[in-house]
């Protein structure tokens, strides 16, 4: 029970996360959603994802695992599909330039926008399980 709050709450602030750095990434609501979608989230990747890995299991292994990145992007789809407040449109990254390293200007679709998303979602709940071990 311990564990599924936690991950309630690691997901809730990840998609808080996610809504503030990427503009193309909208919750509408407040609190009540993002714990309503945090849950949810948590039950998608605790129930539906396994599934989806048992079944794609082929593909994995052909791909050297790189399947599971279209895993995460169905996971992230069926939570939009769940939650109508929550929406990912493409939206286009202005270019950053630091320390001599120059990242162009960058418009993502609509599945280049769900790709990128669900990337940052692992890496963030990578992130904070690593910080509470």
């Amino acid at each position: 029970m311990k564990s599924l709050l936690r991950n309630t709450a690691f997901y809730s602030f990840a998609l808080f996360l996610l809504s503030v750095i990427f503009p193309g990434f909208t919750i509408q609501g407040g609190l009540k959603t993002y714990l309503i979608a945090g849950f949810t989230l948590t039950f998608i990747v605790l129930i539906i994802k396994p599934i989806l890995k048992v079944v794609t299991f082929p593909l994995s292994i052909v791909t050297l695992g790189l399947f599971s990145a279209v895993i995460n992007v169905i996971v992230l789809y069926l939570l939009t599909i769940l939650i109508p407040s929550i929406t990912i449109h493409s939206f286009t990254f202005q270019g950053l330039s630091l320390a001599g390293f120059i990242i162009p200007k960058i418009t993502f679709g609509i599945f280049s926008a769900y790709f990128v998303i669900a990337v940052a979602l692992s890496g963030i709940i990578a992130a904070l399980s690593w910080l509470t071990k």
